[in-house]
Protein backbone atom coordinates (compact mmCIF):
# COMPACT_ATOMS: atom_id res chain seq x y z
CA UNK A 1 0.00 0.00 0.00
CA UNK A 2 1.28 3.45 -0.86
CA UNK A 3 1.38 5.65 2.25
CA UNK A 4 1.93 9.34 1.64
CA UNK A 5 2.49 12.26 4.01
CA UNK A 6 0.81 14.62 1.56
CA UNK A 7 -2.47 16.24 2.62
CA UNK A 8 -5.45 15.03 0.64
CA UNK A 9 -5.88 18.46 -0.95
CA UNK A 10 -2.43 18.28 -2.46
CA UNK A 11 -3.20 14.84 -3.88
CA UNK A 12 -6.41 16.15 -5.44
CA UNK A 13 -4.62 19.09 -6.99
CA UNK A 14 -1.70 16.99 -8.23
CA UNK A 15 -3.96 14.47 -9.97
CA UNK A 16 -6.20 17.20 -11.38
CA UNK A 17 -3.22 18.98 -12.89
CA UNK A 18 -1.76 15.68 -14.08
CA UNK A 19 -5.00 15.00 -15.96
CA UNK A 20 -4.93 18.58 -17.30
CA UNK A 21 -8.37 19.39 -15.89
CA UNK A 22 -9.56 22.76 -14.65
CA UNK A 23 -11.28 23.23 -11.30
CA UNK A 24 -14.46 24.27 -13.07
CA UNK A 25 -14.42 21.20 -15.31
CA UNK A 26 -13.83 18.78 -12.41
CA UNK A 27 -16.32 20.41 -10.06
CA UNK A 28 -19.06 20.34 -12.69
CA UNK A 29 -18.41 16.68 -13.53
CA UNK A 30 -18.12 15.59 -9.88
CA UNK A 31 -21.16 17.50 -8.69
CA UNK A 32 -19.65 20.10 -6.35
CA UNK A 33 -18.94 23.79 -6.59
CA UNK A 34 -15.62 25.12 -7.83
CA UNK A 35 -15.36 26.96 -4.52
CA UNK A 36 -15.71 23.71 -2.56
CA UNK A 37 -13.08 22.02 -4.75
CA UNK A 38 -10.75 24.95 -4.18
CA UNK A 39 -11.27 24.63 -0.42
CA UNK A 40 -10.42 20.91 -0.62
CA UNK A 41 -7.25 21.57 -2.57
CA UNK A 42 -6.08 24.28 -0.16
CA UNK A 43 -6.89 22.23 2.94
CA UNK A 44 -9.78 24.42 4.13
CA UNK A 45 -12.25 21.55 3.67
CA UNK A 46 -11.87 17.79 4.10
CA UNK A 47 -13.66 15.68 1.49
CA UNK A 48 -16.10 12.97 2.52
CA UNK A 49 -15.50 9.37 1.52
CA UNK A 50 -18.11 9.72 -1.23
CA UNK A 51 -16.43 12.88 -2.52
CA UNK A 52 -13.03 11.17 -2.61
CA UNK A 53 -14.46 8.35 -4.71
CA UNK A 54 -16.16 10.78 -7.09
CA UNK A 55 -12.99 12.79 -7.57
CA UNK A 56 -10.90 9.65 -8.05
CA UNK A 57 -13.38 8.47 -10.68
CA UNK A 58 -12.97 11.76 -12.51
CA UNK A 59 -9.18 11.49 -12.41
CA UNK A 60 -9.18 7.73 -13.22
CA UNK A 61 -6.98 7.11 -10.17
CA UNK A 62 -5.78 3.49 -9.75
CA UNK A 63 -6.98 1.70 -6.61
CA UNK A 64 -3.56 1.74 -4.95
CA UNK A 65 -3.43 5.52 -5.15
CA UNK A 66 -7.10 5.82 -4.12
CA UNK A 67 -6.14 4.23 -0.82
CA UNK A 68 -3.62 7.06 -0.41
CA UNK A 69 -6.44 9.61 -0.82
CA UNK A 70 -8.47 7.96 1.94
CA UNK A 71 -5.51 7.70 4.29
CA UNK A 72 -4.56 11.32 3.72
CA UNK A 73 -8.13 12.38 4.55
CA UNK A 74 -8.12 10.34 7.76
CA UNK A 75 -10.21 7.40 6.55
CA UNK A 76 -9.44 3.69 6.45
CA UNK A 77 -8.48 2.58 2.93
CA UNK A 78 -11.34 0.61 1.35
CA UNK A 79 -9.38 -1.48 -1.14
CA UNK A 80 -7.62 -4.65 0.00
CA UNK A 81 -4.39 -5.93 -1.52
CA UNK A 82 -4.25 -9.72 -1.62
CA UNK A 83 -1.49 -11.96 -2.96
CA UNK A 84 -2.17 -13.48 -6.36
CA UNK A 85 -2.66 -16.89 -4.74
CA UNK A 86 -5.56 -15.49 -2.67
CA UNK A 87 -7.55 -13.99 -5.55
CA UNK A 88 -9.89 -16.98 -5.75
CA UNK A 89 -12.06 -17.01 -8.86
CA UNK A 90 -9.94 -14.26 -10.44
CA UNK A 91 -6.82 -16.43 -10.07
CA UNK A 92 -8.76 -19.33 -11.61
CA UNK A 93 -9.73 -17.10 -14.53
CA UNK A 94 -6.10 -16.05 -15.07
CA UNK A 95 -4.92 -19.66 -15.11
CA UNK A 96 -7.73 -20.62 -17.51
CA UNK A 97 -6.74 -17.87 -19.96
CA UNK A 98 -3.05 -18.80 -19.80
CA UNK A 99 -3.69 -22.51 -20.34
CA UNK A 100 -6.36 -21.92 -22.95
CA UNK A 101 -4.04 -19.74 -25.02
CA UNK A 102 -1.53 -22.54 -25.60
CA UNK A 103 0.31 -23.29 -27.84
CA UNK A 104 0.73 -19.50 -28.01
CA UNK A 105 2.65 -17.67 -25.26
CA UNK A 106 0.76 -15.78 -22.55
CA UNK A 107 1.61 -14.25 -19.20
CA UNK A 108 0.11 -12.30 -16.31
CA UNK A 109 2.00 -9.15 -15.32
CA UNK A 110 1.54 -6.29 -12.89
CA UNK A 111 1.61 -2.55 -13.58
CA UNK A 112 5.44 -2.59 -13.73
CA UNK A 113 5.58 -5.64 -16.03
CA UNK A 114 6.78 -7.94 -13.24
CA UNK A 115 5.94 -11.51 -14.17
CA UNK A 116 3.18 -13.07 -12.03
CA UNK A 117 2.38 -16.20 -14.03
CA UNK A 118 3.15 -17.68 -17.44
CA UNK A 119 2.02 -20.60 -19.55
CA UNK A 120 4.48 -23.18 -20.87
CA UNK A 121 5.27 -21.51 -24.24
CA UNK A 122 5.96 -18.19 -22.49
CA UNK A 123 8.13 -19.88 -19.90
CA UNK A 124 10.08 -21.54 -22.71
CA UNK A 125 10.88 -18.12 -24.15
CA UNK A 126 11.89 -16.71 -20.76
CA UNK A 127 14.08 -19.73 -20.04
CA UNK A 128 16.35 -18.51 -22.83
CA UNK A 129 17.51 -15.65 -20.59
CA UNK A 130 21.03 -15.48 -19.28
CA UNK A 131 21.16 -17.20 -15.85
CA UNK A 132 22.29 -14.02 -14.07
CA UNK A 133 19.43 -11.84 -15.32
CA UNK A 134 16.09 -13.20 -14.06
CA UNK A 135 16.05 -12.02 -10.46
CA UNK A 136 12.70 -12.49 -8.74
CA UNK A 137 10.27 -11.25 -9.70
CA UNK A 138 11.28 -11.38 -13.36
CA UNK A 139 10.61 -8.09 -15.11
CA UNK A 140 9.66 -9.00 -18.67
CA UNK A 141 10.66 -5.64 -20.18
CA UNK A 142 14.10 -5.89 -18.60
CA UNK A 143 14.25 -9.47 -19.87
CA UNK A 144 13.43 -8.37 -23.41
CA UNK A 145 15.67 -5.29 -23.66
CA UNK A 146 18.65 -5.98 -21.39
CA UNK A 147 21.87 -6.77 -23.30
CA UNK A 148 22.20 -9.97 -21.24
CA UNK A 149 18.57 -10.93 -21.84
CA UNK A 150 16.67 -11.53 -25.05
CA UNK A 151 17.94 -8.36 -26.73
CA UNK A 152 20.48 -10.21 -28.86
CA UNK A 153 17.70 -12.50 -30.11
CA UNK A 154 15.25 -9.75 -31.04
CA UNK A 155 15.64 -9.24 -34.79
CA UNK A 156 13.89 -5.87 -34.84
CA UNK A 157 15.36 -4.66 -31.55
CA UNK A 158 15.38 -0.92 -32.30
CA UNK A 159 11.78 -0.96 -33.48
CA UNK A 160 10.62 -3.07 -30.56
CA UNK A 161 12.63 -0.98 -28.08
CA UNK A 162 11.03 2.27 -29.28
CA UNK A 163 7.52 0.80 -29.06
CA UNK A 164 8.21 -0.67 -25.61
CA UNK A 165 9.50 2.63 -24.22
CA UNK A 166 6.40 4.33 -25.58
CA UNK A 167 4.22 1.82 -23.71
CA UNK A 168 6.07 2.46 -20.44
CA UNK A 169 5.67 6.23 -20.83
CA UNK A 170 1.92 5.82 -21.39
CA UNK A 171 1.66 3.54 -18.37
CA UNK A 172 3.57 6.00 -16.22
CA UNK A 173 1.35 8.87 -17.37
CA UNK A 174 -1.84 6.88 -16.73
CA UNK A 175 -1.00 5.32 -13.37
CA UNK A 176 1.95 7.18 -11.85
CA UNK A 177 2.87 3.80 -10.36
CA UNK A 178 5.81 3.66 -7.98
CA UNK A 179 8.93 2.28 -9.63
CA UNK A 180 7.82 2.92 -13.22
CA UNK A 181 9.88 6.09 -13.64
CA UNK A 182 12.98 4.24 -12.45
CA UNK A 183 12.24 1.32 -14.77
CA UNK A 184 11.84 3.71 -17.70
CA UNK A 185 15.19 5.35 -16.91
CA UNK A 186 16.84 1.94 -16.73
CA UNK A 187 15.37 0.72 -20.02
CA UNK A 188 16.38 3.94 -21.77
CA UNK A 189 19.94 3.49 -20.52
CA UNK A 190 20.36 0.19 -22.37
CA UNK A 191 22.42 0.57 -25.55
CA UNK A 192 20.34 1.14 -28.65
CA UNK A 193 21.56 -0.02 -32.08
CA UNK A 194 22.57 2.77 -34.43
CA UNK A 195 20.87 1.15 -37.43
CA UNK A 196 17.19 0.38 -36.81
CA UNK A 197 15.21 -2.67 -37.89
CA UNK A 198 18.16 -4.62 -39.29
CA UNK A 199 18.36 -8.41 -39.35
CA UNK A 200 20.76 -10.87 -40.85
CA UNK A 201 18.38 -11.24 -43.80
CA UNK A 202 17.60 -7.58 -44.39
CA UNK A 203 15.10 -5.07 -43.11
CA UNK A 204 11.95 -6.17 -41.28
CA UNK A 205 8.98 -4.38 -42.75
CA UNK A 206 6.62 -2.64 -40.35
CA UNK A 207 3.30 -4.46 -40.20
CA UNK A 208 0.34 -2.42 -41.47
CA UNK A 209 -1.69 -3.30 -38.37
CA UNK A 210 0.69 -3.99 -35.47
CA UNK A 211 4.39 -4.11 -34.70
CA UNK A 212 5.47 -7.72 -34.03
CA UNK A 213 8.49 -8.74 -32.03
CA UNK A 214 10.69 -11.05 -34.09
CA UNK A 215 12.77 -13.51 -32.06
CA UNK A 216 15.55 -15.69 -33.41
CA UNK A 217 15.23 -19.32 -32.30
CA UNK A 218 17.06 -22.54 -33.16
CA UNK A 219 14.07 -23.50 -35.33
CA UNK A 220 13.84 -20.18 -37.19
CA UNK A 221 12.40 -16.74 -36.60
CA UNK A 222 9.37 -16.41 -34.33
CA UNK A 223 7.21 -13.36 -35.10
CA UNK A 224 4.61 -12.42 -32.47
CA UNK A 225 2.10 -9.65 -31.90
CA UNK A 226 0.31 -9.19 -28.60
CA UNK A 227 -2.91 -8.11 -26.92
CA UNK A 228 -3.68 -7.03 -23.35
CA UNK A 229 -6.63 -8.09 -21.18
CA UNK A 230 -7.52 -6.48 -17.85
CA UNK A 231 -10.21 -7.19 -15.27
CA UNK A 232 -13.18 -4.86 -15.27
CA UNK A 233 -14.53 -3.27 -12.08
CA UNK A 234 -11.70 -4.58 -9.90
CA UNK A 235 -12.08 -4.02 -6.13
CA UNK A 236 -8.68 -5.37 -5.10
CA UNK A 237 -5.40 -3.49 -5.59
CA UNK A 238 -3.54 -6.53 -6.91
CA UNK A 239 -6.29 -7.40 -9.38
CA UNK A 240 -6.56 -3.77 -10.50
CA UNK A 241 -2.88 -3.86 -11.50
CA UNK A 242 -2.92 -7.21 -13.31
CA UNK A 243 -2.91 -7.48 -17.09
CA UNK A 244 -2.82 -10.66 -19.14
CA UNK A 245 -0.60 -10.30 -22.18
CA UNK A 246 -1.34 -12.82 -24.91
CA UNK A 247 0.89 -13.35 -27.93
CA UNK A 248 -0.24 -14.50 -31.36
CA UNK A 249 1.79 -15.72 -34.34
CA UNK A 250 2.23 -12.97 -36.92
CA UNK A 251 2.81 -15.40 -39.81
CA UNK A 252 2.29 -19.05 -40.67
CA UNK A 253 5.92 -19.97 -40.03
CA UNK A 254 5.56 -18.73 -36.45
CA UNK A 255 2.27 -20.57 -35.99
CA UNK A 256 3.86 -23.80 -37.15
CA UNK A 257 6.81 -23.29 -34.82
CA UNK A 258 4.57 -22.71 -31.79
CA UNK A 259 2.50 -25.80 -32.58
CA UNK A 260 5.69 -27.86 -32.75
CA UNK A 261 6.58 -26.76 -29.22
Amino acid sequence: MTVTPQPVGQLVRRWREHRRRSQLDVSTAAGLSARHLSFIETGRANPSRDMIERLCDEFDVPLRERNSFYLAAGYAPPYAERPLADLGIARTAIEAVLRGHEPNPAMAINVRWDLLAANQPMQRLLDRLAPALPQQPVNVLRAMLHPDGLATQVRNYAQWRADTLRRVRRQLDRTGAEGLAELLDELQSYPAPSTPYQTDTGTIARNDLVTPVVLATDQGDLSLHHALTVFGAARDVTLDEIAIETFFPADEQSATLLRSW
